[in-house]
């Protein structure tokens, strides 16, 4: 089982030697497959705020494992908790008109009493089988849990902040540094995400 990375709440700093938030670009249909999964793993619709929770674990977990994480969102603290931020604009359908988001549209519907629904199910050629697995370990031990039990469970996680109703970023060395990883290897990880991060701004998408 995945436990929680601290038993009480520790006071992470707002600023450490990382400073510079990494921005890798966010890949849409690889974040669309993995909020599939969780959707169809809840039999086809779910609470969007438990989704979002669910998929912040995702990512938590991924990066604490591999030094990556799995949907490539930017990660925020919200009053409910940890965001993955851009999926929470597609959900809203706050991103202009066909610039952004019709793959996410054409799987997953718009809210509907607080809940997205999965309408139909992509295919999984984005997510590795080892993301895979991680996805289904994620809903097993946190799937059972309704939106407000998650929030809760969110709001316990060291790296998150009180934004008193904005959002504050949520750095991938501010997740390292909670899960208590050596202080070499959050430099390592960092390191090699921006140099991912400066590969992705010169190079076209496909």
């Amino acid at each position: 089982d995945i436990a929680p990375q601290a038993t009480r709440r520790l006071k992470v700093p707002a600023v450490v030697a990382y400073t510079r938030l990494v921005r890798l670009r966010f890949n849409e249909a690889k974040a669309t497959q993995a909020a599939a999964r969780f959707l169809r793993l809840r039999g086809g619709k779910m609470s969007y705020i438990k989704l979002i929770k669910l998929l912040y674990l995702l990512d938590r977990e991924a990066l604490l494992r591999w030094g990556r994480t799995v949907t490539t969102d930017r990660h925020v603290s919200m009053d409910k908790g940890p965001v993955v931020s851009q999926i929470y604009d597609l959900i809203r359908d706050e991103q202009p008109p066909g610039s952004f988001g019709a793959y996410w549209r054409a799987h997953i519907s718009v809210p509907q009493a607080w809940e997205v629904c999965l309408l139909s199910d992509p295919p999984a050629d984005e997510l590795s089988p080892a993301e895979e697995s991680l996805i289904e370990e994620i809903y097993r031990i946190h799937g059972a849990k309704g939106r407000w039990e998650l929030i809760r469970y969110c709001h316990d996680l060291p790296e998150w902040r009180d934004p008193e109703g904005s959002a504050l970023p949520i750095n991938y060395t501010d997740i390292l540094r909670a899960g208590a990883k050596p202080e070499d290897e959050i430099a390592a990880i960092d390191e090699e995400l921006r140099n991912l991060a400066a590969v992705e701004a010169i190079t076209p998408r496909c």
